[in-house]
């Protein structure tokens, strides 16, 4: 099984440390590197010269040594002595000293894990249904194709300057527990009409800011197609969403923008394009089978119970972890565990838990024993309570989450309650049973602390995501969720769901059932001032926007990146003989490095290539080479293409990949903190990492 335990780069870890060395001396300015430390999973905390760093951990499989490399991390470089299980499944390490996080990067590396592009503007962490390859409903194992999808797209130059993240879910069967309505992207294992298996692809959806359920782009692929519809949507991405609005820059609003229709039809001219290019790379290949369907799907997050695997005689052993905080001694203790019982691995959830996989009969209650001496247990009915981190370390924090969530419950039907402490929702609120993100009213010209409030999500298939219910203040929070619990208790038909009942009710029978807790008197006010562990009234510190919507982008370095993903489809059509489409690609690069050059030197952009080299030679006449070699790619481009030829394009690309390498020495010495790392043309690019990895999967 590939645990994934090499996806760490060393050479990357050097190039981080200069940087940060430099930031530190003064040489890097503050918006540069805050963009370098993100793409390195390095994000700000609200407390000054302390960071989060989160680490990845795709399909939230983690093996002993990996849990040692944290544990270790833990103990020796974080003030607070624990971790954070996020809804992402990958762990945050909070209050590292920013002085630290080269030698803790290369920890982790050495323990087999990464935090590259755990942040930024990139593909995050990819979720899985954590039953991947024991649920007896799934398909397949969808872990040869999201272990796959990781090596194939990480570090790919196509999305390391995308417009705004890009969260992706794989889910093994139709039951979809990974969620796939509330991601980016998600991938969904099913069997069609005719017998065959594939995936159905869903996109564009989201939560936070105006929650968006996904729409089906695929309702069947092969898998040989996964690939090419993955990159196909990360293309309009990168080609249509906003850079400059970035509170509307995720791949939802381009569905908005564009509509249903028009956004699949623009998807599908990238598919088009990309399978023309790129219909010959690798592919994961799963082993398929149809799944039971008499048996339940277990939900999102860990099973609530010892759950039987479809190999016969062992189990799945869910692991509760209180609002996911986990301690060293946990740590190691599991770690430990795993070596006594000869356990492969440990999983995360969605739900902030803990799950054991492969877990013979005979060794359930010796398990047991050994996690109750941690401190860990079973789940137990009302502890599925989900919190982020909040004002405890986040910026975009408004109320304190972990306090008030660990103070909630959800009750006798084990509700899902999850508790954010802002509108972003990483606690995933619209889809939880009860779901309540942070924010402040004005009331009686006071700032007052206030939960809003979402009754019945369901972010699995058949389900929807939670609708608004009222704000109510933070000091009342408590008892609104206890009532909300008891009507339904009271009023719910036989075996009637949470989120059936909600759906009944409607959204006004909860204004009503909460007006009382909603008013506040002038006489009340100050009984409701303070937020939940604050002994002082309440305020919102400006401390700026999230990191990863602000993050400086230079556009002449998203030019570059954007020019090495038409340089991959160049050369893939190139070697295909298929010369007229790959000149395209060429072309279209000349285009964007000489407009980007052009501009980045004070000119404008031009309607033919040629203007645009005789531009180019007016703005930047010290260097004429650059502008006679762009005026050289004007007329070779201008021959017909019954002329092309293997030699010809050869020789062509070869003086266009010199070109392009010129003109980036001449914008780093330009800009000398502009980092090109990854965009740039190579000689023998059969030995280059991204050849290597697209062979890896085949």
């Amino acid at each position: 099984m590939d645990y994934l335990t090499d996806l760490a780069d060393n050479e990357e870890i050097d190039a981080y440390e200069q940087a940060l060395q430099g930031f530190l001396n003064g040489q890097i300015d503050a918006d540069r590197f805050t963009a370098t430390r993100l793409q390195m999973g390095i994000y700000g905390q609200r407390q000054e010269g302390v960071n989060m760093v989160r680490v990845k951990i795709p399909g939230g499989r983690l093996v002993g040594t990996q849990l040692d490399a944290i544990a270790d991390v833990v103990e020796h470089h974080t003030q607070r002595g624990e971790a954070h299980i996020t809804t992402r499944q990958d762990i945050q390490l909070h209050y590292v000293p920013l002085a630290d996080t080269s030698v803790v990067m290369r920890k982790l590396s050495k323990g087999g894990l990464t935090t590259r592009e755990a942040c930024g503007n990139t593909i995050r962490n990819i979720t899985a249904c954590p039953l991947t390859g024991v649920c007896p409903r799934e398909h397949t194992d969808i872990t040869q194709h999201l272990n796959g999808t990781v090596r194939h797209f990480l570090r790919k130059p196509l999305n390391q300057l995308m417009p705004r993240k890009f969260k992706i879910s794989f889910s093994g069967c139709e039951s979809d527990c990974a969620q796939a309505m509330i991601h980016d992207l998600g991938v969904v294992a099913v069997k069609n009409e005719d017998g065959r298996f594939g995936f159905k692809v869903l996109v564009g959806g989201g939560l936070g800011h105006k929650p968006h359920e996904a729409i089906v782009v695929e309702s069947f692929v092969e898998e040989k197609d996964l690939f090419l519809v993955i990159e196909a949507v990360l293309t309009v991405h990168n080609k249509y969403s906003d850079r400059v609005k970035r509170a509307k820059s995720r791949i939802k609003f381009l569905v908005d923008r564009f509509g249903e229709a028009g956004f699949i039809e623009k998807y599908q001219e990238e598919l088009a394009r990309v399978k023309e290019a790129l219909q010959n790379q690798g592919y994961p290949k799963g082993e398929w089978t149809t799944g039971r369907t008499d048996v339940a799907a277990p939900g999102q997050g860990a099973p609530r119970e010892i759950y039987e695997q479809k190999q016969a005689g062992l189990h799945v052993l869910p692991i509760s972890v209180r609002l996911g905080q986990l301690t060293v001694p946990q740590m190691r203790g599991l770690s430990g565990l795993l070596k006594r019982f000869d356990l492969a691995e440990i999983r995360t959830t969605q739900d902030q838990n803990l799950m054991l996989v492969n877990v013979p009969q005979a060794q359930l209650a010796d398990i047991q024993a050994v996690l109750a001496d941690l401190g860990l247990g079973l789940p137990k009915a009302g502890d599925d309570v989900v919190a982020c981190p909040g004002t405890s370390t986040c910026r975009l924090g408004i109320t304190s989450s972990p306090t008030v969530g660990g103070k909630l419950s959800g009750g006798e039907h084990d509700l899902r309650i999850r508790v954010s402490g802002c509108h972003n929702g990483c606690a995933q609120p619209e889809a939880g049973d009860i779901g309540i993100y942070g924010e402040g009213k004005r009331m009686h010209g006071k700032l007052v602390p206030h939960y809003q409030m979402y009754f019945g999500g369901n972010g699995m298939a058949a389900g929807g995501l939670a609708f608004k219910g009222p704000s109510v203040p933070s000091a009342r929070i408590e008892p609104a969720i206890d009532r909300v619990q008891a009507a339904y208790t009271a009023d719910r038909t036989d075996n009637e769901t949470f989120f059936n009942w909600t759906r009944r009710k409607g959204k006004d029978y909860f204004v009503e059932l909460l007006a009382d807790l909603m008013a506040v008197s002038a006489e009340e006010i100050l009984s409701v001032m303070r937020d939940h562990g604050h002994t002082d009234d309440f305020r919102v510190l400006q401390l700026g926007g999230g990191e990863c919507a602000g993050a400086k982008q230079v556009q002449i370095g998203t030019t570059f990146f954007d020019a090495a993903n038409e340089r991959n489809y160049r050369n893939a059509l190139k070697f295909q003989r298929k010369f007229e489409e790959s000149a395209k690609c060429a072309e279209a690069i000349a285009w964007l490095i000489g407009q980007g050059l052009t501009q980045l030197v004070g000119g404008r952009k031009c309607d033919t290539l040629a203007e645009q080299a005789e531009e180019l030679l007016q703005v930047l006449p010290a260097k004429p080479a650059l502008a006679k070699s762009l005026a050289n790619f004007a007329h070779y481009f201008s021959k017909p293409a019954e002329e092309l030829n293997d030699q010809l394009l050869t020789e062509w690309y070869a003086e266009m990949d010199g070109w392009t390498n010129d003109v980036a020495a001449f914008c780093m010495d330009f800009d000398r903190q502009l980092d090109l790392a990854g965009a740039l043309p190579q000689a023998g690019a059969a030995s280059s990492r991204r050849e290597t990895q697209s062979a890896s999967v085949a």
